[in-house]
Parts: structure tokens; C-alpha cells; sequence
């Protein structure tokens, strides 16, 4: 049967070519592995080097191939050929064109072949600067390569599907009766489009950057492989530096990225929710960070070789099972946002990705262990060494403790157990980790300032009074004049709190010490010393703005109050705590005033923005001194349930923060409510089916807050006072004005009891006539949940400079190692910095 409309020759080509880079990729590594096994001399020399030639030759080749999938997927969602199933599920008409490279990685065909591409830049850098370790380093990157690959291939082997290809056909895999017709491409419209809360220029910069650094992890990994592989087990550790340093820094502002985000496209009020996707990308971050900190004691004192050799591998194989985790759908009950698709076939092929290359690290780690060097004497407890390791060794240990409660439905899975998440999961990570936090800010405030193999103590105490009594002041002001509110969880844990903050405020004062009065302000020297201090500022941050973290929404005094069992956060919302505005009604929130106009349809269907006129008044004067509109908006899911993007005023010192909780579902029928005519003289009463009404006055010309009339105009204002069955005034001010010998009226709406007011006249006696109408049409309203989060800014702050520092590091080490490296380095971030410009044009 021949389909109409059908565009085949993109999909063939595509396909194509990630074929061939599945072979290349395998040819590759086998070349790069083999080379490495030839003996550096003369007479094998030539072979060597031709295995050489053939593996780049390879390498390039899977290169080309991989980056022409890459644009063969994003031409076909660009181009909405729906005909492809990557294309019906992840692309859309109506999306932006700057979210066509989120809907490419939102799948995981799409995100595995970013995460390939990133392998082939850092394998071209590697070529032009690994020297004789190209062929070790390489090896290890095409085996991984090949099995990534292998994930997007989708061959078959009789009746069992290799990988998921990008590339099939939308009637191969739905299996429903309009696919069996010729013109079935007729009955697609559209196609399902991209994930509304994907649809954030983060999402176009958060992925790349942080499969850049799972992909950077390998390189390390493979240096570690080349000196075990070679016996070789000293000289790794210096050229692999900055490339730690690198995936360090790449992946600690990709998962931060994430959490801004969170803070930008979610409702939960926060950017961390301890959600076992995110925990999964922080535990090979954090065992990183404690080889990087082995690796810095090994560089400078020949200790800390093996933690090295055994944190990097580690390091490697929790990125690898965090893909595991996240990609086999075993997380879906978990997490809010793990892929749930991956059939049998994907879950092996996982598997055999953490087994192919983490099994034979372990393997030789292990072999070789009692042969690789290590210094049997025992550190000087006023070294730097000693707590370098001490806080590599609590981070590696608070990393096990997260991926333990992470990982229960893989015990759940496995031994057929039955160990329920956690009910207050933020609470179960957040009292420990307090406590590390304390403990990790000590150290990095001290550790400093130690020498490597001893310090004199009055050296320390010297150094160290200045930074102590700062910290001191400093943490009893805030306790007095602000002190942290967080008292749901006890004394115990908001003692804990301010141990914490008290520890982070040390790190970032005797850090900066540091750089002035050590380093004299010498920066190109302080990596570490900016790193450490960007960190306790991020931590500053967070406990700051989490522990002083204020609902403002208060909806007690209202008496509206809209019952829903579950939010968009996925938790029961408390009534008190969503507040009720309807439309045009100005409402208290905090120290604002706040309005809520009207609504407006965005491009995507059935997403909806709301705005809000927000009026802040000065407590003092009580004048308004700032006026502003927030959109927030709300999507209708297909299941009827409510998914809200927030809406956020920055300021300096704090934000605040907004979510739409409920909306109200329009009635589309005609009000068919009548006015009904009162003749009135005034202080007379009038009723109403829930209450009544009394004319006080009718104004002439009025100029007051409501009216602003001139004495030339022509113009009378009702005053009127409706008293309501809960025995609750309003007041209501209907007019008519004479213009041009017109008449216009000018009705006065309660929209809270749906009464409309109108002054209708002069009656022939002389009484006013006053119009009454009750509609019983449902009035338009919303519930919002709003926060204040103080001194958020900190947190991104910190971030900004902990990656600063890091960058300094990597430049000061690649400068001794390779220029060429260093200009690698500047060009990827460079690329990185392009992108973002591009998501957020």
C-alpha cells in the first residue's frame, strides 16, 4: 500500500547514519584499544601509528554521522512530519521555534544522541591533546559510545528490537485503524507537542549543559584507565585535573540550572525537592568533588592515590546508574519527571552500559590495588591533607546516604520488598544533611588556611580570630533582627538550622580573609578559595530563604474558601493558604494590593495566563509605591487536572513568588438576570432575595478616590450600603452622567454577591430610581498560593561563583598542562553561553 504525503528520504538518511556511526564507534574503540596494547617502540612504532590514523579516521566518521542525525531529527520536528512518532509526540505547530532543541531531548532517543555528541567533542580535544594517551582515553570514550549508540540504533535480532530508533514510523507503532489507510496523514492535525512545563528557555540550556557534564566524566575515568592499564599508577593525576575540575563545574551548574528551572517553571515554591532524579544527578557530583579533593592532596603530597583511582570510577558509574535509575521508568512511582517508557530491550541495554564499563574499572582497580602506591604514614592532624580527605571522606559518605533512600524501589524491584518512600522525604534528607552542611562549612573555612603536612598553631589562631569573630557577630545580628521562623520540625532541627548558617557564614568570611590577607588578592591563585566561598555563599542562601520562607496568601479573612483535594504541587493544598481573588475584586495579600483582571489565551492549547495587578503599599504612609502585573498561567491537562507555571517579581533581596491553584470553569451561558426597579427617596430600604439595601446619599459632581468629576461636569453617584445575609456591609456607587445631552449610565458591580447596581433616573414623584439585578451566572475567579522567598539571589549568586572559581582552577592548571586545552575549555563554555543567548532571544 503506498501512504500519501509520506516523507520517507529524511527518516532513510538518518537512519542511515546512525548505523553507520554505530559500526565507526565500535571500529573506534576497537582500534584505540588496540593500539594502546601496541609497546611504545621503534620497531612497532609504524604499526601504532597507522591503528591510530584508522581509529581517528573512525572517530570522525561517527562524528559526522551522529551530527547529521542530530539535524535530520530537528529538520523532521521543525518540518512536523508527523508521520514520524519522534516527531507526533515531542513537536507541535503551535511550538516556538527556539523549544524545537527542547523537543529533540525531551525524548530519550534525542537526549542519548546529545549525550553522544558532547563525547565527540570532548574526544576531538582529547585527540589534539592527550598525546600518548589518546589511544587509552579514546578507547574507553568509543566503547561508550558504541553502547549509547547502540540505545538509538533499532535494529532488530528476530523478534527482539535493539535500541529505539528516532527514526520510525508513527503506523509501525500505533496500532489503531486510521494508520491502515492511504491518506492517514490526513486525519494528524498535530502532533502532541512538547511538555508544557518543558516549555522554558531553561529547558533549551539545562540538558546540554548537564549531559556535557555527564559526558566529561568519562575523561578522568579514562585517564584512570590508562595508568591502570599501563601499571603505570602515578602520572594520571596531574594531566586529569583539569578535566575533573571541568566535570565538576559542568555538572554542578547543570543540576543548578535544573533547579532554577524548578524555581521558574514549577509550582512546588522552591528549586530542590529531593526528588530522586535530582538526587540521582547530585551523587556522582558530590563523589566527584571528594576525588577532586583526593586528587588536589595526591598533586601535592603523594597521599590519596588510591580514594583518587576509587572516587573517579565511583564517580563515573553513579552517573551511569543514575541513568539507570531515570531511564529504565523504575523511578516512575517516585518521581515526578523519570522517563517511564523504556521497554525490556532499553532496560538491558542500560544495564549493559553500566556493567561494560564500570565491571572492568572495578576489576582493575581491585587487581591492582595493594600495587599502587600509597604512604603509609599517618597524616598530622594540623595538616591540610588530613581534612581535605576527612571532608572528601563526609561528602562520599552523604552521597551513599542519599542514593540509599534514592534507590528503594530498586531494592523493592530485586529482593521483592516492599520499603515505602519516605513520607516526609524533604524532611528525612534535610536533618541530616544540616548537619553536613555545618560540618562541610567548618571545613572549608579552616582547611584553607592549613599547611600541607603541618601548621603552626599560633599560625591558625592568628589567621583564623579575625573570621571567627566576624562570623560570631554577624549570625547573633541575624538571630536578633531576623531570626530563621522554621519551627515545624522542632528546637532540634532549628538549632541545626542556625549551626549550619552559622558554619556557611564562616566558610564565606574566612574565605574571602583568605583571598585578601593570604593570597594578598592574588586571583589567578584562589580557585579554590572563590570555589568554596561561591558554595557557603549558595548555602547562606538556601537555608536562608527555605528557613524564612513566608506564605503570603492568607485567605482567612476572604470567607471564600474553594475545596480541592490535591494542587498542582501534587500535595493537598490548604484552603488558608490559596487565596481566592475574583475578578476585578482588589484583595489584601501581604503588603500588596491585588487584582485580578482578566485572562488570556497563549499560543499552546488550553494554557491560559492570568494577570494580576499587584499594587505594594507603604506601610508608613499607607500610599501605594509600587505597582506591577504578574502572569502567571495554568494548563488544562487532558486528565482535567491543573499544571501552573509561576509567576515572579525579582527583587534584590527577595522574590516573590506565584502559582494559580484553582480557576473557575466558565459557564458559557447568557446571564439572563434583570434589572429590577426601587423608587427611592433617600435613607430608604429596599430588599433583596439575600439581604437589603439603603440609599444614604446621592452625590453631585463627586472628586474622591472612586469619581474625579469637575464642577462642569454633570453627573450623580448613588451611595448605597448593602447589608448581606452574613451580616457583612458593602458599599456601592451606581452613576449617570449628562454628556452631549446623552445619558450614560455607569452600574455598579458586587461580583462578590453577583449584584449589579444601576441609578436609573428621577422618578415622576420626584424619587430616585434604583436597579437591582442578581445574576446567578457564577462570577469569574482564581485561588492563588503566593510566597515571599528572602535573599533567593544568594543562592544564585554563590552558584555564579562557585563556577567562577572552578574556571580559574582549570585555566591556572591547563596553562602548566596545554594551552590547547585551555582554549577547548573557553570554546565550550563559550558555545554554552551562545546557546543560552539563543534560548532566551
Amino acid at each position: 500500500m503506498k501512504f500519501e504525503g509520506e516523507h520517507l528520504l529524511p527518516g532513510q538518511v538518518g537512519h542511515f547514519f546512525v548505523l553507520l556511526a554505530f559500526v565507526a564507534s565500535l571500529v573506534s574503540s576497537v582500534a584505540y584499544f588496540y593500539a594502546s596494547s601496541i609497546k611504545e617502540n621503534l620497531q612497532q612504532a609504524k604499526e601504532k601509528h597507522s591503528w591510530m590514523l584508522f581509529a581517528r579516521a573512525a572517530f570522525f566518521i561517527q562524528f559526522i554521522s551522529l551530527l547529521t542525525v542530530f539535524i535530520t531529527i530537528y529538520y523532521i520536528c521543525s518540518h512536523h512530519y508527523f508521520e514520524y512518532l519522534y516527531a507526533y509526540k515531542h513537536a507541535s505547530i503551535e511550538l516556538e521555534p527556539k523549544y524545537l532543541l527542547a523537543c529533540i531531548w525531551e525524548g530519550q532517543e534525542g537526549s542519548f544522541i546529545l549525550w553522544s555528541l558532547w563525547h565527540c567533542v570532548l574526544g576531538t580535544i582529547l585527540i589534539f591533546t592527550a598525546k600518548k594517551r589518546e589511544a587509552p582515553i579514546l578507547g574507553v570514550v568509543m566503547l561508550a559510545q558504541f553502547v549509547l549508540v547502540m540505545m538509538v540504533v533499532g535494529i532488530y535480532f528476530g523478534n527482539t528490537r535493539i535500541g529505539s530508533s528516532p527514526f520510525v514510523l508513527t503506523r509501525n507503532e500505533i496500532n489503531i485503524p486510521i494508520f491502515s489507510q492511504p491518506n492517514y496523514l490526513s486525519f494528524i492535525k498535530d502532533g502532541i507537542g512538547l511538555n508544557v512545563l518543558l516549555r522554558n528557555y531553561w529547558m533549551v540550556i539545562h540538558p546540554p549543559i548537564l549531559f556535557l557534564g555527564f559526558a566529561s566524566t568519562i575523561v578522568p575515568l579514562g585517564f584512570a584507565y590508562s595508568s591502570l592499564s599501563t601499571k603505570n599508577f602515578t602520572d594520571w593525576v596531574k594531566p586529569a585535573l583539569p578535566w575533573t575540575l571541568l566535570s565538576c563545574c559542568v555538572l554542578g551548574v547543570g543540576i543548578m540550572m535544573g533547579g532554577k528551572w524548578a524555581y521558574e517553571s514549577l509550582s512546588f515554591g522552591g528549586y530542590w525537592a529531593w526528588d530522586p532524579v535530582e538526587n540521582a544527578a547530585l551523587v556522582p557530583w558530590m563523589i566527584l568533588i571528594s576525588g577532586l579533593h583526593c586528587m588536589a592532596v595526591y598533586n601535592s603530597t603523594g597521599n590519596a592515590l588510591r580514594a583518587s583511582y576509587l572516587f573517579i570510577i565511583l564517580g563515573y558509574f553513579f552517573v551511569l546508574y543514575s541513568t539507570f535509575l531515570t531511564r529504565t521508568g523504575i523511578l516512575g512511582d517516585t518521581s515526578v519527571h523519570s522517563f517511564t517508557e523504556a521497554g525490556m530491550a532499553m532496560n538491558i541495554l542500560i544495564g549493559i552500559y553500566v556493567v561494560v564499563i564500570s565491571l572492568p574499572m572495578f576489576f582493575l582497580f581491585i587487581k591492582n590495588y595493594k600495587k599502587i602506591p600509597s604512604i603509609q604514614k599517618e597524616e598530622n592532624l594540623s595538616s591540610r591533607e588530613f581534612w581535605m580527605f576527612i571532608g572528601s571522606l563526609i561528602f562520599f559518605l552523604s552521597a551513599l546516604f542519599i542514593i540509599a533512600i534514592t534507590s528503594l524501589p530498586v531494592y523493592n524491584k530485586i529482593f521483592g520488598t516492599n520499603y515505602a518512600d519516605p513520607q516526609d522525604r524533604e524532611f528525612t534528607y534535610n536533618k541530616v544533611l544540616v548537619l553536613v552542611a555545618f560540618i562541610i562549612g567548618l571545613l572549608t573555612a579552616f582547611s584553607q588556611y592549613l599547611k600541607y603536612r603541618n601548621t603552626e598553631k599560633k599560625y591558625l589562631i592568628k589567621k583564623m580570630s579575625v573570621p571567627i569573630g566576624i562570623t560570631v557577630i554577624l549570625t547573633l545580628l541575624l538571630a536578633i533582627f531576623y531570626p530563621i521562623e522554621y519551627t515545624k520540625k522542632g528546637p532540634g532541627f532549628l538549632i541545626a538550622i542556625y549551626l549550619a548558617l552559622f558554619a556557611s557564614i564562616f566558610s564565606v568570611i574566612a574565605n574571602g580573609a583568605y583571598l585578601k590577607t593570604v593570597l594578598k588578592g592574588n586571583m589567578k591563585a584562589g580557585g579554590a578559595a572563590i570555589a568554596h566561598l561561591g558554595f557557603a555563599l549558595m548555602i547562606t542562601g538556601m537555608l536562608i530563604s527555605s528557613g524564612n520562607k513566608k506564605v503570603i496568601s492568607d485567605n482567612r479573612k476572604t470567607g471564600l474558601f474553594i475545596p480541592f483535594d490535591k494542587g498542582p504541587t501534587g500535595q493537598p493544598e490548604n484552603p488558608l493558604e490559596n487565596l481566592t481573588l475574583l475578578k476585578d475584586v482588589p484583595t489584601k495579600m501581604g503588603n500588596y494590593l491585588v487584582t485580578y483582571l482578566n485572562d488570556s489565551a497563549a499560543a499552546e492549547k488550553n494554557r491560559t495566563f492570568y494577570n494580576l495587578h499587584f499594587q505594594k503599599i507603604d506601610s508608613t504612609t499607607g500610599k501605594i509605591s509600587e505597582d506591577f502585573i504578574l502572569s502567571p498561567d495554568a494548563y488544562r491537562m487532558k486528565d482535567n487536572n491543573l499544571s501552573s507555571n509561576p509567576g515572579t517579581r525579582h527583587y534584590f533581596t527577595h522574590d516573590v513568588f506565584t502559582y494559580i491553584s484553582t480557576i473557575s470553569v466558565k459557564n458559557s451561558d447568557d446571564d439572563t438576570a434583570k434589572f429590577k426597579m426601587h423608587e427611592m427617596n433617600l435613607h430608604d430600604t429596599a430588599y433583596y432575595s439575600k439581604g437589603f439595601f439603603v440609599l444614604n446619599n446621592v452625590l453631585k459632581d463627586p472628586d474622591n478616590e472612586r469619581f474625579h468629576f469637575s464642577p462642569d461636569d454633570t453627573a450623580l453617584v448613588a451611595d448605597i450600603t448593602v447589608h448581606n445575609a452574613d451580616s457583612t456591609t458593602t458599599k456601592a456607587f451606581p452613576a449617570l452622567t449628562i454628556s452631549n445631552q446623552q445619558i450614560n449610565y455607569i452600574d455598579d458591580t458586587l461580583i462578590r454577591q453577583n449584584l449589579y447596581f444601576k441609578l436609573a433616573g428621577l422618578s415622576s414623584d420626584k424619587k430616585f430610581k434604583i436597579g437591582i439585578k442578581e445574576s446567578e451566572t457564577l462570577t469569574d475567579f482564581i485561588t492563588l498560593k503566593a510566597y515571599v522567598f528572602p535573599y533567593i539571589n544568594l543562592v544564585w549568586a554563590g552558584l555564579l561563583i562557585m563556577a567562577g572559581g572552578f574556571i580559574i582552577s582549570i585555566c591556572r592548571r591547563t596553562k602548566a598542562a596545554n594551552y590547547v586545552t585551555a582554549l577547548s575549555v573557553v570554546l565550550i563554555i563559550g558555545a554554552l553561553f551562545y546557546m543560552f543567548l539563543i534560548a532566551n532571544r
